[in-house]
């Protein structure tokens, strides 16, 4: 493959990639950096690549590998050596305690935004929670699985809306 048909190939598959950055991240910048370092590494590693193989799964391992080094980066970066006669390694980005405390606030708003929902919208939605697949829903409630797609789809939609609050959280 030609460096010119290698790079239109990468040109043509960073689209896909995309998604994959955004999950790993959680952040629009972050994503495209990571986007970027992984097609900079591609390109310039483009000797290793073994033609007639699958280049988007080699993009995407290249990301992955990519992520779980600069992540490393950062972690090493908060933590430092205490040099006194304890030798302790003490994360210094770390202070606050988590006693979990916040995830039963973030429930109770949960649990309430479900119980809000009108009782069209909110018994499919429980199903399927529940593990119902969408014919079995149909079956129970006698509606058609199109009916049920929908409202499951609006619950989603309203539950989001609802605890927009929660959006940036991790």
């Amino acid at each position: 493959m030609t460096t010119l048909e290698f790079s239109y190939s990468l040109q043509k598959l960073s689209s896909s990639l995309k998604p994959f950055a955004m999950k790993l991240t959680r952040d629009v910048d972050d994503a495209n950096d990571l986007l970027q370092d992984t097609m900079v590494k591609a390109f310039t590693n483009k000797d290793k690549f073994t033609e007639g193989t699958n280049l988007k799964a080699w993009l995407y391992t290249i990301m992955k590998n990519t992520f779980i080094t600069n992540y490393q980066r950062m972690v090493r970066r908060g933590t430092f050596v205490d040099t006194t006669d304890n030798l302790h390694y003490i994360n210094s980005s770390d202070a606050l305690i988590d006693n979990g405390v916040f995830g039963n606030f973030t429930m109770d708003d949960i649990q309430e935004a479900i119980q809000k929902l009108d009782e069209v919208y909110r018994t499919p939605f429980l199903m399927h929670f529940r593990g119902f697949k969408y014919h079995e829903i149909a079956d129970k409630l006698e509606i058609p699985i199109g009916t049920v797609k929908n409202r499951i789809h609006i619950a989603r939609k309203l539950l989001k809306e609802d605890l927009m609050v929660y959006k940036h959280k991790n």
